[in-house]
């Protein structure tokens, strides 16, 4: 069932690394094992091929790798939406089609890099994907990464067709979901791509959040999202304070950096990264390691950390667990 789930998604998913071994090729078996330790914790999607797992760095065998990794791991158990953004138009369209034929329930669409493109040019740039596909799109909105960014009535445009399903919003602007929402209808889902602003941004009426953090606590994350979603106030400040805490460490240096270097401490992955981004400060991992220390302190059963799950005390939610969450989300 193409794009089967995606037209509902709400709550958090994790927008994955890519696990490179030492000598920098792709971690089968760790990709393997982050997928489905972060369905089992509940991620209502998984998000591969996107910043956070280094796509401009993958090669094309490497990206269609990656994507058939996460589908055959999902097995239908949640949808997987996979990253094929390009600035060039028909290197996207490549990309969208390749996602399409390994499985991919949705493809992740970025606004064109580099290229400074007018809101013209975003359109059609936008409609072109959209003619050679048959997968459902989100679009992603990163003008820090981007330059460009989407105008609000260009959303609107695109809406109108219904292969556009959904915005992922990573500008940091939380009061654009009232606007985006009188202008989209209650159907379109407005998903944060910033993690610090993410909980304000649900609050005022977005679906949920594509994360980065939720890679180290999908169960705090999750937890999170639902203590928003019923209304309880002071719950969610404490888990936003929380959450913005581990976010502030995750974000100290260009992501993904830091979450691989987090994973690699919770024996997820190593922390190797492709060139042009390189390893951590010494400094900056001595900061993740207390936000992690406090983390398994005060939330540990919120944490993915798999491999030392005995010695935190650590356990995985259980099936009936899960999907009470699930149910509570819609």
């Amino acid at each position: 069932m193409i794009g089967r789930h995606v037209s509902r998604l709400s709550g958090y998913a994790p927008a994955l690394p890519t696990p490179f071994r030492e000598n920098g090729t792709v971690d089968v078996a760790a990709l393997e094992h982050l997928c489905d330790r972060q369905i089992e914790e509940g991620a209502m999607a998984l998000v591969v091929c996107g910043t956070t797992g280094e796509a401009p760095t993958l090669d094309r065998r490497e990206h269609d790798m990656v994507v058939r990794i996460a589908v055959a791991v999902a097995h239908g158990r949640v949808p997987v939406i996979a990253g094929a953004g390009s600035n060039s138009t028909s290197q996207a369209i490549e990309l969208a089609r390749a996602a399409e034929a390994a499985g991919a329930d949705a493809l992740l669409s970025v606004v064109p890099y580099y290229n400074k493109p007018m809101q013209a040019g975003m359109y059609a740039h936008f409609c072109a994907i959209a003619d050679s596909t048959g997968l459902p799109i989100i679009l992603y909105d990163v003008p820090a990464r981007t330059v460009c960014g989407l105008a609000d009535e260009t959303i609107a445009r695109l809406a109108e067709c219904p292969k556009f399903i959904g915005l992922k919003d990573a500008t940091g602007e939380v009061t654009r979901v009232r606007r985006l929402r009188s202008l989209l209808g209650a159907q379109f889902r407005l998903l944060s791509g910033d993690d610090a602003t993410a909980p304000a941004f649900i609050g005022l009426g977005g679906n949920g959040c594509i994360s980065v953090t939720s890679n180290v606590a999908p169960g705090l994350c999750r937890t999170l999202y639902l203590a928003l979603r019923q209304g309880q106030v002071s719950r969610a400040q404490q888990l936003a304070a929380a959450v913005a805490r581990l976010t502030e460490a995750l974000f100290i240096e260009s992501s993904p950096v830091p979450v691989k270097y987090a994973l690699s401490v919770m024996k997820m992955m190593s922390a190797t990264v492709r060139l042009p981004l390189v390893e951590l400060r010494s400094e900056s991992k001595a900061q993740i390691d207390a936000a992690l220390a406090q983390m398994r302190e005060a939330y540990s059963d919120h944490m993915v950390d798999c491999a030392d799950l005995r010695r935190w005390g650590m356990r995985s939610f259980s099936s009936v667990e899960r999907k009470r969450n699930a149910v509570a989300m819609y």
